[in-house]
Protein backbone atom coordinates (compact mmCIF):
# COMPACT_ATOMS: atom_id res chain seq x y z
CA UNK A 1 0.00 0.00 0.00
CA UNK A 2 1.03 3.37 -0.77
CA UNK A 3 0.78 6.47 1.42
CA UNK A 4 0.02 9.92 -1.08
CA UNK A 5 1.42 12.54 1.29
CA UNK A 6 2.00 16.29 -0.11
CA UNK A 7 4.60 18.24 2.31
CA UNK A 8 3.52 21.59 -0.02
CA UNK A 9 0.38 21.36 2.53
CA UNK A 10 2.42 22.40 5.21
CA UNK A 11 3.35 26.53 5.38
CA UNK A 12 7.04 25.48 6.30
CA UNK A 13 7.54 24.28 2.80
CA UNK A 14 7.22 27.77 1.34
CA UNK A 15 7.98 29.94 3.76
CA UNK A 16 10.71 28.19 5.88
CA UNK A 17 10.38 26.50 9.59
CA UNK A 18 10.71 29.05 13.02
CA UNK A 19 13.60 29.24 15.29
CA UNK A 20 13.01 28.71 18.87
CA UNK A 21 14.60 29.79 21.27
CA UNK A 22 15.28 28.92 25.03
CA UNK A 23 14.03 30.70 27.77
CA UNK A 24 16.11 30.96 30.94
CA UNK A 25 15.58 34.05 33.53
CA UNK A 26 12.50 35.12 31.91
CA UNK A 27 15.14 36.25 28.90
CA UNK A 28 14.74 34.13 25.33
CA UNK A 29 18.32 33.23 24.22
CA UNK A 30 20.38 31.26 22.30
CA UNK A 31 22.80 29.11 24.28
CA UNK A 32 26.67 29.65 24.96
CA UNK A 33 28.19 27.31 23.02
CA UNK A 34 25.98 28.27 19.52
CA UNK A 35 24.59 24.38 19.11
CA UNK A 36 21.52 24.29 16.85
CA UNK A 37 18.83 21.69 16.09
CA UNK A 38 16.33 20.93 13.21
CA UNK A 39 13.22 19.18 13.35
CA UNK A 40 11.98 17.13 10.58
CA UNK A 41 8.39 16.48 10.52
CA UNK A 42 7.86 11.98 9.99
CA UNK A 43 5.10 12.74 8.74
CA UNK A 44 6.22 15.51 5.73
CA UNK A 45 9.35 14.66 5.53
CA UNK A 46 10.66 18.21 5.47
CA UNK A 47 12.27 20.98 8.26
CA UNK A 48 9.58 22.17 10.28
CA UNK A 49 11.53 23.74 13.13
CA UNK A 50 14.76 25.30 14.00
CA UNK A 51 15.89 25.39 17.55
CA UNK A 52 18.50 26.77 19.65
CA UNK A 53 20.33 23.96 21.61
CA UNK A 54 21.60 23.95 25.13
CA UNK A 55 24.43 22.77 26.66
CA UNK A 56 25.74 22.24 30.26
CA UNK A 57 26.21 25.79 30.39
CA UNK A 58 23.07 26.95 29.73
CA UNK A 59 21.61 24.36 32.46
CA UNK A 60 23.99 26.11 34.90
CA UNK A 61 22.26 29.13 33.90
CA UNK A 62 19.02 27.82 34.10
CA UNK A 63 19.08 26.39 37.34
CA UNK A 64 21.08 29.51 38.82
CA UNK A 65 17.96 31.19 37.53
CA UNK A 66 15.26 28.84 39.40
CA UNK A 67 17.65 29.38 42.58
CA UNK A 68 17.37 32.55 42.06
CA UNK A 69 13.75 32.83 41.96
CA UNK A 70 13.47 30.02 44.44
CA UNK A 71 14.90 31.88 47.52
CA UNK A 72 14.70 35.29 46.29
CA UNK A 73 11.81 35.97 44.12
CA UNK A 74 8.15 35.80 44.80
CA UNK A 75 6.88 33.24 43.80
CA UNK A 76 7.38 30.71 46.47
CA UNK A 77 5.86 33.05 48.78
CA UNK A 78 2.61 34.32 47.21
CA UNK A 79 -0.85 33.53 48.78
CA UNK A 80 -2.00 30.83 46.68
CA UNK A 81 -4.77 32.11 45.56
CA UNK A 82 -2.33 34.89 43.43
CA UNK A 83 -0.43 31.28 42.28
CA UNK A 84 -3.47 29.93 40.89
CA UNK A 85 -4.77 33.06 39.37
CA UNK A 86 -1.32 32.60 37.60
CA UNK A 87 -2.46 29.05 36.23
CA UNK A 88 -6.06 30.03 35.67
CA UNK A 89 -4.64 32.57 33.12
CA UNK A 90 -2.37 29.96 31.54
CA UNK A 91 -5.07 27.91 30.76
CA UNK A 92 -7.16 30.54 29.05
CA UNK A 93 -4.61 31.20 27.12
CA UNK A 94 -3.87 27.79 26.18
CA UNK A 95 -7.35 27.56 24.92
CA UNK A 96 -7.05 30.71 22.78
CA UNK A 97 -3.96 29.04 20.98
CA UNK A 98 -5.09 25.90 20.98
CA UNK A 99 -5.25 25.27 17.46
CA UNK A 100 -1.52 26.67 16.60
CA UNK A 101 -0.34 24.26 19.79
CA UNK A 102 -2.04 21.25 18.25
CA UNK A 103 -0.33 21.57 14.99
CA UNK A 104 3.38 22.37 16.57
CA UNK A 105 2.44 18.37 17.82
CA UNK A 106 1.18 17.49 14.85
CA UNK A 107 3.93 18.13 12.67
CA UNK A 108 6.68 17.30 15.28
CA UNK A 109 5.51 14.03 16.53
CA UNK A 110 3.13 13.30 13.76
CA UNK A 111 -0.54 12.57 15.91
CA UNK A 112 -3.09 13.24 14.06
CA UNK A 113 -4.22 16.81 14.23
CA UNK A 114 -7.67 15.65 15.95
CA UNK A 115 -6.32 13.88 18.90
CA UNK A 116 -3.97 17.03 19.14
CA UNK A 117 -6.47 19.07 19.42
CA UNK A 118 -7.92 16.80 22.62
CA UNK A 119 -4.49 16.63 24.07
CA UNK A 120 -4.39 20.54 24.41
CA UNK A 121 -7.94 20.56 25.66
CA UNK A 122 -7.06 18.17 28.40
CA UNK A 123 -4.16 19.85 29.32
CA UNK A 124 -5.64 23.29 29.84
CA UNK A 125 -8.11 21.13 32.31
CA UNK A 126 -5.10 19.74 34.12
CA UNK A 127 -3.73 23.45 34.30
CA UNK A 128 -7.01 24.56 35.69
CA UNK A 129 -7.33 21.54 38.11
CA UNK A 130 -3.66 21.96 39.31
CA UNK A 131 -4.89 25.80 40.06
CA UNK A 132 -7.36 24.71 42.45
CA UNK A 133 -4.73 22.24 44.30
CA UNK A 134 -2.54 25.20 45.37
CA UNK A 135 -5.35 26.93 47.21
CA UNK A 136 -6.20 23.61 49.16
CA UNK A 137 -2.52 22.51 49.86
CA UNK A 138 -2.09 22.61 53.84
CA UNK A 139 -0.42 21.02 57.01
CA UNK A 140 -1.11 19.46 60.58
CA UNK A 141 -1.32 20.63 63.76
CA UNK A 142 -1.14 18.23 67.06
CA UNK A 143 -2.74 19.75 70.03
CA UNK A 144 -2.44 16.14 71.78
CA UNK A 145 0.63 16.36 72.50
CA UNK A 146 0.22 17.93 76.61
CA UNK A 147 -0.75 21.10 77.49
CA UNK A 148 2.38 22.91 77.08
CA UNK A 149 3.56 21.67 73.55
CA UNK A 150 1.63 22.32 70.10
CA UNK A 151 3.05 20.57 67.05
CA UNK A 152 2.58 22.02 63.34
CA UNK A 153 3.36 20.24 60.14
CA UNK A 154 4.20 22.29 57.29
CA UNK A 155 4.26 22.05 53.81
CA UNK A 156 6.54 23.74 51.91
CA UNK A 157 8.26 23.83 48.39
CA UNK A 158 10.43 21.00 47.40
CA UNK A 159 12.66 23.94 45.79
CA UNK A 160 14.08 23.36 42.03
CA UNK A 161 12.68 20.89 40.07
CA UNK A 162 13.63 19.59 36.64
CA UNK A 163 11.25 18.63 34.42
CA UNK A 164 12.20 16.12 31.25
CA UNK A 165 9.01 15.26 29.05
CA UNK A 166 9.47 12.88 26.31
CA UNK A 167 8.08 13.42 22.16
CA UNK A 168 4.89 11.33 22.04
CA UNK A 169 3.21 13.75 24.11
CA UNK A 170 4.45 16.79 23.98
CA UNK A 171 2.07 19.43 25.83
CA UNK A 172 -0.18 16.99 27.12
CA UNK A 173 3.12 15.40 29.97
CA UNK A 174 4.79 18.44 30.72
CA UNK A 175 0.98 19.38 31.98
CA UNK A 176 0.84 16.83 33.88
CA UNK A 177 4.19 17.76 35.81
CA UNK A 178 4.79 21.51 35.46
CA UNK A 179 1.50 23.11 36.66
CA UNK A 180 1.51 20.76 40.16
CA UNK A 181 5.21 22.21 40.38
CA UNK A 182 4.60 25.79 40.48
CA UNK A 183 1.13 25.02 42.40
CA UNK A 184 3.32 24.08 45.33
CA UNK A 185 5.79 26.86 45.26
CA UNK A 186 8.24 25.24 43.45
CA UNK A 187 10.66 26.69 40.42
CA UNK A 188 11.34 24.37 37.70
CA UNK A 189 13.61 23.86 34.49
CA UNK A 190 12.02 22.25 31.80
CA UNK A 191 13.51 20.33 29.21
CA UNK A 192 11.16 18.65 26.11
CA UNK A 193 12.23 16.31 23.48
CA UNK A 194 14.66 17.82 20.93
CA UNK A 195 12.47 16.37 18.46
CA UNK A 196 9.08 18.25 20.01
CA UNK A 197 9.89 21.13 21.27
CA UNK A 198 7.99 23.86 20.16
CA UNK A 199 4.65 23.35 21.54
CA UNK A 200 6.54 23.64 25.14
CA UNK A 201 8.14 26.89 23.83
CA UNK A 202 5.20 28.91 23.53
CA UNK A 203 4.25 27.43 27.06
CA UNK A 204 6.41 29.57 27.95
CA UNK A 205 5.46 32.39 25.83
CA UNK A 206 1.97 32.19 27.53
CA UNK A 207 3.74 31.66 31.31
CA UNK A 208 4.99 35.06 30.64
CA UNK A 209 2.02 36.85 29.66
CA UNK A 210 0.01 35.01 32.09
CA UNK A 211 2.54 37.17 34.89
CA UNK A 212 4.77 33.95 35.72
CA UNK A 213 8.02 36.03 37.42
CA UNK A 214 11.43 35.76 36.05
CA UNK A 215 13.14 32.90 36.50
CA UNK A 216 10.06 30.37 37.99
CA UNK A 217 10.05 28.43 34.30
CA UNK A 218 12.99 27.76 32.32
CA UNK A 219 13.29 25.61 29.09
CA UNK A 220 16.26 24.24 27.86
CA UNK A 221 16.16 22.68 24.63
CA UNK A 222 18.80 20.07 23.66
CA UNK A 223 19.99 16.40 24.10
CA UNK A 224 19.60 13.79 26.79
CA UNK A 225 23.49 14.09 27.04
CA UNK A 226 24.03 17.54 26.36
CA UNK A 227 21.27 18.61 28.38
CA UNK A 228 18.94 16.15 30.49
CA UNK A 229 21.96 14.52 32.38
CA UNK A 230 23.17 18.15 33.82
CA UNK A 231 19.75 18.91 34.21
CA UNK A 232 19.73 15.79 36.84
CA UNK A 233 23.12 15.73 38.15
CA UNK A 234 23.47 19.14 39.45
CA UNK A 235 23.35 19.60 42.86
CA UNK A 236 21.20 22.94 42.93
CA UNK A 237 18.76 20.82 41.66
CA UNK A 238 16.22 19.02 44.31
CA UNK A 239 13.84 17.36 42.04
CA UNK A 240 13.56 15.50 38.76
CA UNK A 241 10.02 14.28 37.41
CA UNK A 242 10.89 12.38 34.25
CA UNK A 243 8.45 10.40 31.83
CA UNK A 244 10.69 8.30 29.38
CA UNK A 245 11.75 4.78 28.30
CA UNK A 246 12.19 2.69 31.33
CA UNK A 247 15.85 1.78 30.48
CA UNK A 248 16.64 5.85 30.54
CA UNK A 249 14.58 5.79 33.68
CA UNK A 250 16.78 3.53 36.08
CA UNK A 251 20.00 5.83 34.71
CA UNK A 252 17.66 8.80 35.70
CA UNK A 253 17.48 7.41 39.55
CA UNK A 254 20.85 6.48 39.51
CA UNK A 255 22.54 9.52 38.26
CA UNK A 256 19.56 11.69 40.91
CA UNK A 257 21.00 9.20 44.07
CA UNK A 258 24.38 10.89 43.77
CA UNK A 259 22.81 13.86 45.73
CA UNK A 260 19.80 12.13 47.05
CA UNK A 261 17.45 13.91 44.40
CA UNK A 262 13.79 13.29 44.96
CA UNK A 263 12.49 11.35 42.32
CA UNK A 264 9.04 10.72 40.16
CA UNK A 265 9.25 8.49 37.27
CA UNK A 266 6.62 7.61 34.70
CA UNK A 267 8.00 5.06 32.59
CA UNK A 268 7.05 2.44 30.22
CA UNK A 269 4.24 0.24 30.04
CA UNK A 270 2.80 -3.55 28.30
CA UNK A 271 -0.41 -2.91 29.15
CA UNK A 272 -3.04 -6.06 28.84
CA UNK A 273 -6.70 -5.84 27.58
CA UNK A 274 -8.32 -8.80 29.27
CA UNK A 275 -11.82 -10.20 27.73
CA UNK A 276 -13.78 -12.69 29.02
CA UNK A 277 -16.97 -14.10 26.83
CA UNK A 278 -19.66 -12.18 28.60
CA UNK A 279 -18.31 -8.96 27.74
CA UNK A 280 -19.98 -6.85 25.87
CA UNK A 281 -17.66 -7.96 22.64
CA UNK A 282 -18.44 -4.90 20.25
CA UNK A 283 -17.28 -2.59 22.49
CA UNK A 284 -14.59 -4.05 23.49
CA UNK A 285 -13.51 -4.50 20.18
CA UNK A 286 -13.65 -1.20 19.66
CA UNK A 287 -11.42 -0.05 23.04
CA UNK A 288 -9.05 -2.64 22.02
CA UNK A 289 -8.89 -1.05 18.08
CA UNK A 290 -8.29 2.37 19.75
CA UNK A 291 -5.99 0.65 22.84
CA UNK A 292 -3.52 -0.39 20.37
CA UNK A 293 -3.93 2.11 17.51
CA UNK A 294 -4.14 5.53 19.16
CA UNK A 295 -1.39 7.89 19.08
CA UNK A 296 0.61 4.79 16.20
CA UNK A 297 1.29 2.64 19.79
CA UNK A 298 3.61 5.30 20.83
CA UNK A 299 1.99 5.35 24.01
CA UNK A 300 3.35 3.95 27.47
CA UNK A 301 -0.70 3.35 28.16
CA UNK A 302 -0.72 1.56 24.76
CA UNK A 303 -3.62 -1.50 24.85
CA UNK A 304 -0.84 -3.68 23.18
CA UNK A 305 -1.25 -6.84 24.56
CA UNK A 306 -5.12 -8.48 24.03
CA UNK A 307 -5.61 -11.58 26.37
CA UNK A 308 -8.64 -12.95 25.04
CA UNK A 309 -10.75 -16.29 26.27
CA UNK A 310 -10.44 -18.90 23.77
CA UNK A 311 -14.15 -19.64 23.69
CA UNK A 312 -14.62 -16.05 21.79
CA UNK A 313 -11.00 -15.34 20.52
CA UNK A 314 -11.98 -16.61 17.36
CA UNK A 315 -15.12 -14.03 16.75
CA UNK A 316 -13.58 -11.47 18.45
CA UNK A 317 -10.13 -11.35 15.91
CA UNK A 318 -12.20 -12.10 12.89
CA UNK A 319 -14.30 -8.43 14.08
CA UNK A 320 -11.13 -6.60 15.24
CA UNK A 321 -9.31 -7.30 12.42
CA UNK A 322 -12.00 -5.99 10.09
CA UNK A 323 -11.87 -3.04 12.42
CA UNK A 324 -8.40 -2.62 12.04
CA UNK A 325 -7.98 -2.35 8.66
CA UNK A 326 -10.79 0.19 8.42
CA UNK A 327 -8.67 2.74 10.61
CA UNK A 328 -7.17 5.23 8.47
CA UNK A 329 -3.34 5.86 8.61
CA UNK A 330 -2.18 8.61 7.22
CA UNK A 331 -1.39 12.43 6.74
CA UNK A 332 -1.21 13.99 10.28
CA UNK A 333 -3.00 16.99 9.03
CA UNK A 334 -6.11 15.32 7.98
CA UNK A 335 -8.88 15.77 10.26
CA UNK A 336 -10.02 12.19 9.29
CA UNK A 337 -6.49 10.37 10.16
CA UNK A 338 -6.65 8.05 12.97
CA UNK A 339 -3.07 6.75 13.04
CA UNK A 340 -0.18 9.16 12.15
CA UNK A 341 3.55 8.55 11.08
CA UNK A 342 6.12 7.13 13.13
CA UNK A 343 8.26 9.31 15.14
CA UNK A 344 11.52 8.42 13.42
CA UNK A 345 13.17 6.05 10.96
CA UNK A 346 14.81 4.52 13.30
CA UNK A 347 12.01 3.65 15.31
CA UNK A 348 10.09 2.58 12.23
CA UNK A 349 12.65 -0.08 11.70
CA UNK A 350 13.12 -1.33 15.24
CA UNK A 351 9.15 -2.13 15.08
CA UNK A 352 9.33 -3.70 11.86
CA UNK A 353 11.83 -6.30 13.33
CA UNK A 354 10.18 -6.78 16.25
CA UNK A 355 7.35 -8.00 14.26
CA UNK A 356 10.30 -9.95 12.14
CA UNK A 357 11.42 -11.54 15.68
CA UNK A 358 8.36 -12.67 16.62
CA UNK A 359 7.44 -14.20 13.44
CA UNK A 360 10.88 -16.31 14.18
CA UNK A 361 9.90 -16.93 16.99
CA UNK A 362 6.75 -19.12 15.61
CA UNK A 363 4.18 -16.20 15.72
CA UNK A 364 1.95 -15.27 12.99
CA UNK A 365 1.12 -11.82 11.38
CA UNK A 366 -2.43 -11.62 10.85
CA UNK A 367 -2.51 -8.26 9.71
CA UNK A 368 -0.42 -5.73 8.38
CA UNK A 369 3.43 -6.16 10.06
CA UNK A 370 5.92 -3.35 7.77
CA UNK A 371 6.05 -0.21 7.05
CA UNK A 372 3.74 2.06 4.04
CA UNK A 373 5.63 3.36 1.33
CA UNK A 374 5.17 6.83 1.07
CA UNK A 375 6.86 9.67 -0.65
CA UNK A 376 7.19 11.60 2.28
CA UNK A 377 7.25 10.63 6.47
CA UNK A 378 7.43 7.09 7.69
CA UNK A 379 4.12 5.11 8.96
CA UNK A 380 3.17 2.02 9.43
CA UNK A 381 -0.04 0.08 8.95
CA UNK A 382 -2.09 -1.29 11.70
CA UNK A 383 -0.46 -4.80 12.99
CA UNK A 384 -1.74 -7.67 14.33
CA UNK A 385 0.28 -10.80 15.74
CA UNK A 386 -1.36 -14.19 17.05
CA UNK A 387 -0.14 -16.92 18.17
CA UNK A 388 2.19 -15.40 20.62
CA UNK A 389 3.19 -17.32 23.88
CA UNK A 390 4.19 -16.09 26.92
CA UNK A 391 7.80 -16.52 26.68
CA UNK A 392 8.29 -14.51 23.47
CA UNK A 393 9.65 -11.36 23.26
CA UNK A 394 6.54 -9.74 21.74
CA UNK A 395 4.29 -10.52 24.59
CA UNK A 396 6.81 -9.01 27.40
CA UNK A 397 8.69 -6.24 25.69
CA UNK A 398 7.28 -3.01 24.84
CA UNK A 399 7.19 -2.21 20.75
CA UNK A 400 6.13 1.20 21.58
CA UNK A 401 3.98 0.97 17.90
CA UNK A 402 0.90 -0.13 16.31
CA UNK A 403 1.01 -3.68 17.27
CA UNK A 404 -1.20 -6.26 18.84
CA UNK A 405 -0.10 -8.88 20.56
CA UNK A 406 -2.92 -12.06 20.81
CA UNK A 407 -2.66 -14.25 24.02
CA UNK A 408 -5.97 -16.29 24.31
CA UNK A 409 -6.61 -18.49 28.37
CA UNK A 410 -9.10 -20.33 29.83
CA UNK A 411 -9.35 -19.19 33.55
CA UNK A 412 -9.17 -16.46 35.03
CA UNK A 413 -5.81 -17.11 37.17
CA UNK A 414 -4.31 -17.73 33.71
CA UNK A 415 -4.92 -14.50 32.59
CA UNK A 416 -3.95 -12.81 35.83
CA UNK A 417 -0.85 -14.69 35.11
CA UNK A 418 -0.62 -13.80 31.72
CA UNK A 419 -1.03 -10.23 32.68
CA UNK A 420 1.48 -10.05 35.28
CA UNK A 421 3.73 -11.54 33.26
CA UNK A 422 6.02 -8.63 31.98
CA UNK A 423 8.52 -6.32 34.21
CA UNK A 424 5.75 -3.57 33.86
CA UNK A 425 2.67 -2.74 35.96
CA UNK A 426 1.84 0.77 34.24
CA UNK A 427 -2.49 -0.07 33.08
CA UNK A 428 -4.45 -2.96 31.94
CA UNK A 429 -8.09 -3.60 31.19
CA UNK A 430 -10.92 -6.19 32.18
CA UNK A 431 -13.90 -6.56 29.97
CA UNK A 432 -16.52 -8.50 31.85
CA UNK A 433 -20.21 -8.08 33.36
CA UNK A 434 -20.16 -9.88 35.92
CA UNK A 435 -18.85 -7.96 38.95
CA UNK A 436 -17.15 -11.14 40.42
CA UNK A 437 -14.72 -11.60 37.72
CA UNK A 438 -13.78 -7.68 36.85
CA UNK A 439 -13.07 -7.16 40.77
CA UNK A 440 -11.03 -10.28 41.47
CA UNK A 441 -9.16 -8.81 37.75
CA UNK A 442 -9.06 -5.01 38.97
CA UNK A 443 -7.94 -6.52 42.84
CA UNK A 444 -5.19 -8.76 41.26
CA UNK A 445 -3.42 -7.25 38.80
CA UNK A 446 -0.35 -5.41 39.61
CA UNK A 447 -1.17 -2.20 37.70
CA UNK A 448 -1.30 1.69 39.09
CA UNK A 449 -4.65 1.73 36.56
CA UNK A 450 -7.36 -0.84 35.80
CA UNK A 451 -9.97 0.36 33.74
CA UNK A 452 -13.22 -2.03 33.70
CA UNK A 453 -15.60 -1.81 31.05
CA UNK A 454 -13.61 0.74 28.98
CA UNK A 455 -10.14 1.77 28.25
CA UNK A 456 -7.54 4.82 28.37
CA UNK A 457 -10.04 7.18 30.25
CA UNK A 458 -8.41 10.02 31.95
CA UNK A 459 -9.37 12.62 34.48
CA UNK A 460 -7.39 15.07 36.41
CA UNK A 461 -8.46 14.14 39.31
CA UNK A 462 -7.31 10.46 39.14
CA UNK A 463 -3.73 9.58 40.20
CA UNK A 464 -1.63 8.57 37.07
CA UNK A 465 1.47 5.96 37.63
CA UNK A 466 2.74 2.48 37.41
CA UNK A 467 3.85 -0.10 39.47
CA UNK A 468 6.98 -2.81 39.28
CA UNK A 469 9.53 -1.16 36.36
CA UNK A 470 6.62 1.23 35.49
CA UNK A 471 7.95 3.99 37.61
CA UNK A 472 8.05 5.63 40.90
CA UNK A 473 5.42 7.78 42.50
CA UNK A 474 2.22 9.17 40.71
CA UNK A 475 1.35 12.20 38.73
CA UNK A 476 -2.01 14.10 38.77
CA UNK A 477 -4.87 13.28 41.78
CA UNK A 478 -5.25 15.16 44.79
CA UNK A 479 -2.08 14.62 46.05
CA UNK A 480 -0.15 15.78 42.75
CA UNK A 481 0.87 19.31 44.60
CA UNK A 482 1.80 17.66 47.64
CA UNK A 483 4.52 15.22 46.07
CA UNK A 484 6.16 18.91 44.95
CA UNK A 485 6.58 19.33 48.74
CA UNK A 486 8.25 18.09 51.69
CA UNK A 487 6.92 17.94 54.98
CA UNK A 488 8.16 20.38 57.98
CA UNK A 489 7.79 20.14 61.44
CA UNK A 490 8.20 22.80 64.26
CA UNK A 491 7.33 22.22 67.62
CA UNK A 492 6.03 25.08 70.13
CA UNK A 493 6.78 24.67 73.85
CA UNK A 494 5.18 27.18 76.28
CA UNK A 495 5.94 27.52 79.89
CA UNK A 496 8.86 26.71 82.16
CA UNK A 497 11.13 23.77 80.74
CA UNK A 498 12.91 20.92 82.86
CA UNK A 499 16.59 21.52 82.88
CA UNK A 500 18.44 18.67 81.35
CA UNK A 501 21.92 20.01 83.76
CA UNK A 502 21.18 19.27 87.42
CA UNK A 503 22.66 21.47 90.35
CA UNK A 504 24.42 19.95 93.14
Amino acid sequence: MTLHIDPARLAEATSGPRRYQMLIDGKWTDGEVGLEGERVSPGHGIVVSRYAFGSEADVARAVAAARRAFHRGPWPRMKAADRAAVLLKTADLIDARREEIARLDAIESGKPISQARGEIAGAADIWRYAASLARTLHGESYANLGDDMLGVVLREPVGVVSIITPWNFPFLIVAQKLPFALAAGCTTVVKPSEMTSASTVVLGEILMQAGLPEGVCNIVLGTGPEVGAHMVAHRDVDMVTFTGSTRVGKATVQAAGATLKKVAMELGGKNAQIVFPDADLDAAVDAAVFGAFFNAGECCNAGSRLIIHKAVAKDFLAAFEKRAARVKVGDPLDDATKVGAIITPEHLKKIENAVIDATADGATVALGGAGLTSAAGQYMTPTVVTGVKPDMAIAREEVFGPVLSVLEFERVEEALRLADLTDYGLSAGVWSRDIDTAMTVARSVRTGTVWVNTFMDGYPELPFGGMKQSGIGRELGKNAVEDFSEAKTIQFHRGPRTSWWVED
